[in-house]
């Protein structure tokens, strides 16, 4: 069985579905869900995970109706104005990940100040995933890697090195990726990051997704065998050699043998 993850990532997806069923707006369920990010990084704060990353907004979004993209980037606002005060103080770090260039200046400014004011923090590393795709991801890789690298050729260029410009450089990979709302699939989300992470989908919609829904998914994988290309004997052997005792450390009668 598995210990909890280190990192776990979300798609937060189901806001707009949640609102219309509740025959409101679009935009109430993108509040709604903008206040679940809260009681959520606590839940996973309270529980110790180390990293949370959060896709909060896709680099195919934009071709939403341009009301609600105004909305969803005054929620963004909004939120690390309210929000980093308190992140400070509980220790949780924030960083952003994503191409800023096409957020509005004050936005960009904002996700600096916030990424300053948390940087010394060693809790919870809050990654949040904004104007981002996985396409994007690996192709900055590729392309940072050749500007560091300008005299070799992409022959040389193996995974490990590439890993290296991702912007999540500074992560381990997610263990599990969870998505609300009832959708399978990743939809460009950490394409490099999640080759071998658990997948664990939820018709619950976003704002649904409270305490309870956190520890089911969690529950859920602890109970996952991950193999990596093995076979289940090969896990079971590995995790058996994990767990035995070396022998000078095997104690008989009070005495030390091995």
């Amino acid at each position: 069985m598995n210990t909890h993850p280190k990192h776990i990532a979300i798609i937060m997806d189901g806001n707009g579905r949640w609102a219309k069923k509740r025959l409101m707006p679009r935009t109430v369920g993108h509040a709604r869900g903008a206040a679940n990010v809260r009681q959520i990084v606590k839940a996973a704060h309270a529980v110790g995970l180390r990293y949370l990353t959060l896709f909060a907004f896709s680099s195919e979004n934009w071709r939403r109706p341009p009301e609600e993209v105004s909305a969803l980037m005054g929620l963004f606002l909004q939120y690390l104005e309210s929000e980093v005060a308190e992140m400070k103080a509980a220790g949780i770090r924030l960083r952003v990940i994503g191409d800023r260039s096409a957020f509005a200046p004050l936005l960009q400014s904002r996700i600096d100040q916030a990424e300053r004011d948390t940087a010394h923090n060693t809790g919870l590393h809050l990654t949040i995933a904004a104007n981002y795709g996985g396409q994007w991801d690996v192709l900055t890789a590729v392309r940072a890697w050749q500007a560091a690298h300008p005299d070799r050729s992409l022959q040389e260029l193996d995974p490990a090195a590439l890993a290296m410009h991702l912007s999540t450089s500074d992560l381990p990979d997610p263990e599990l990726l969870i998505r609300t709302g009832g959708e399978s699939r990743i939809s460009n989300f950490l394409l490099w990051q999640t080759a071998y992470t658990e997948l664990y989908f939820t018709d619950l919609h976003w704002p649904d997704f409270d305490d309870a829904a956190l520890s089911k998914a969690l529950q859920w994988y602890s109970q996952r065998v991950r193999r990596f290309g093995r076979t289940d004997e090969q896990v079971q052997h590995s995790s058996a050699v994990e767990h035995t005792p070396t022998p000078d450390l095997v104690i008989q009668n009070g005495i030390k043998i091995g």
